[in-house]
C-alpha cells in the first residue's frame, strides 16, 4: 500500500512518547483514535506489510494524522476514550460495541459507588468506556481518585473504611458528605472521564474564587488542587484543535496574522485589599508556564480594575522593551470597555501595536481594540473556547496568588 508521502512524513516526526493519535479522511471527519505508550513505535506499524483486512481498509482511507502527547499511558487511556466519546469514529465500531472490553461502572444509589466491570448487567448503572486496558482504567482512576475521591465498596460499611481513613472516599457511610456534594463529585468524574476536562477546569476556577471570596481558604485550596491535576490532562485532551481555534481567533478578530503568543491579565482581590494581578502566556494555544508572571499591585489605590489593569500592562511590556524580547501577538484582558480601554492607552503610549481583546464575565462578549466593534459568539465556537482558557487560566493564577498573600495575612509570616 502507497500512503500519502505527508502521511509518512507526519509519522516519521511521531516522537517516542507516550500519547493519542487522530487519523481523518478527505473531508477532515476523525475516523479512527488510538492510544500508544510510544506514538513513534505505534505509528510505524501502519507503514509495514502484513496489516488486516480493518486496517488496510482504515489506512485507504486516512488523508490526515495528528498526534497528542499525554503525561503517561494511563493518561493517554482516558484522552482515547473520550475522544472516541467525542467524535464517534467509523473505524472504532467494534470497540464499543465488543462487550468484553472493559467499562467504568456507576451505580444507581443515593452514593453511587464506581468499579471497573466488562459487563453491562445492571440496566439501572451508568456505564462509561469502553477503554481498552483494565490495568491502565484502574492506574488512571487512582489517579483521579487522589483529587475527587469516590465511594469503591459494593455495599456501605457501618463504620469509615482504610479509604475514608486515608482520604480517597469522602466517607458517606459516617454522614461526611451530602447527598448533593456527592453527586457533585460523581458528576465531576463523569466529566474527566468523558473528556470534557476544559469545562470542568472552568467551572472548579469559578468556584475557587467564590470560596476566597468567602475566606473558606482551605476549601479554595482543594479546589486549587484538583485543577492542578487536571491541568496536565486538560492541555493534552484540548490539543487537537489548537491549530483551528488560532485561525478562527483571527479571522473573528480581523488579526493580520495567527495569534501564537497570547497574553492574558486578569486582577483579584476583595475589597481592594491584597490586590495582585496575574498574566498568563499561551504558545500555539496552549499554556507556557514558564512565561506567567505575577503582580502586587503598587501604584493604584482602592478598587479601581481600569488603573490596576493599566499598572499591569505598563509594567509588562515597558520591562520587555527595555530587555528588547519578543512582544505577544495578542492581548487579552478579563474585563469589560473600561479594561481595554485602559491597557489600549498604555500600548499606545509605549508605542507599540499590539491588538487587544477584553471578555466580559457574564455575557461573555468579546471587545475589540482594532474595530471597535462588540463580538457574541456562538455558544462553544473555537475561537471562544481559547478565548475562555486563556480567561480562565489568568483569573486561576491570580487568584491563586491572592490567596497566597491572604493566607500570610493571617498567620502573620
Amino acid at each position: 500500500m502507497e500512503h500519502p508521502r505527508m502521511l509518512k512524513e507526519k509519522i516519521a516526526s511521531a516522537p517516542d512518547l507516550p500519547g493519542v493519535y487522530l487519523m481523518r479522511d478527505a473531508r477532515g471527519k476523525v475516523i479512527y483514535v488510538g492510544k500508544a505508550r510510544s506514538l513513534k513505535k505505534r505509528l510505524a506499524t501502519y507503514l509495514g506489510g502484513g496489516l488486516s483486512d480493518k486496517t488496510a481498509a482504515l489506512m485507504n482511507n486516512v488523508s490526515s494524522l495528528e498526534f497528542v502527547l499525554l503525561p503517561n499511558e494511563s493518561m493517554a487511556l482516558l484522552a482515547e476514550a473520550g475522544f472516541i466519546h467525542r467524535f464517534n469514529p467509523k473505524y472504532n465500531i467494534a470497540l464499543r460495541d465488543d462487550k468484553s472490553f472493559p467499562f467504568v461502572k456507576i451505580s444507581a444509589e443515593d452514593f453511587p459507588f464506581l468499579s471497573v466491570t466488562r459487563k453491562k448487567d445492571d440496566p439501572r448503572a451508568s456505564y462509561i468506556g469502553p477503554y481498552t486496558n483494565v490495568k491502565l482504567l484502574k492506574d488512571a482512576l487512582k489517579i483521579i481518585r487522589h483529587s475527587f475521591p469516590y465511594r469503591s465498596c459494593a455495599r456501605l460499611p457501618g463504620k469509615i473504611c482504610i479509604y475514608g481513613r486515608i482520604g480517597l472516599c469522602p466517607a458517606p457511610c459516617a454522614g461526611s458528605i451530602g447527598k448533593i456534594e456527592y453527586s457533585r463529585r460523581i458528576a465531576d468524574i463523569t466529566m474527566i472521564l468523558k473528556g470534557e476536562v476544559d469545562v470542568l477546569v472552568n467551572r472548579l476556577s469559578r468556584a475557587m474564587q467564590d470560596k476566597a471570596g468567602e475566606k473558606d481558604f482551605e476549601e479554595a485550596a482543594r479546589i486549587r488542587d484538583q485543577i492542578s491535576t487536571l491541568a496536565e490532562l486538560s492541555s493534552g485532551l484540548s490539543g487537537v484543535n489548537r491549530k483551528g481555534e488560532l485561525e478562527d481567533l483571527r479571522k473573528d478578530l480581523g488579526l493580520d496574522r495567527s495569534p501564537e503568543r497570547i497574553e492574558g491579565f486578569d486582577i483579584s482581590n476583595i475589597s481592594g485589599k491584597q490586590a495582585v494581578g496575574s498574566m498568563v502566556s499561551f504558545y500555539r494555544g496552549n499554556p507556557d508556564k514558564n512565561n506567567y508572571r505575577r503582580f502586587r499591585i503598587k501604584w493604584t489605590r482602592g478598587i479601581d480594575d481600569c488603573r490596576m489593569i493599566a499598572e499591569l500592562v505598563y509594567r509588562r511590556y515597558s520591562r520587555l522593551i527595555r530587555e528588547k524580547r519578543d512582544l505577544p501577538d495578542l492581548l487579552l484582558i478579563d474585563g469589560g470597555k473600561g479594561q481595554l480601554a485602559s491597557a489600549v492607552r498604555q500600548i499606545k503610549e509605549l508605542g507599540l501595536d499590539i491588538p487587544v481583546v477584553s471578555i466580559a464575565k457574564k455575557e461573555e462578549r468579546i471587545y475589540n481594540s482594532r474595530n471597535n466593534r462588540v463580538l457574541t459568539f456562538s455558544r462553544d465556537t473555537p475561537a471562544l473556547n481559547l478565548i475562555r482558557r486563556v480567561r480562565d487560566e489568568a483569573h486561576r493564577f491570580a487568584v491563586r496568588y491572592h490567596l497566597l498573600l491572604r493566607r500570610k495575612e493571617l498567620i502573620g509570616r
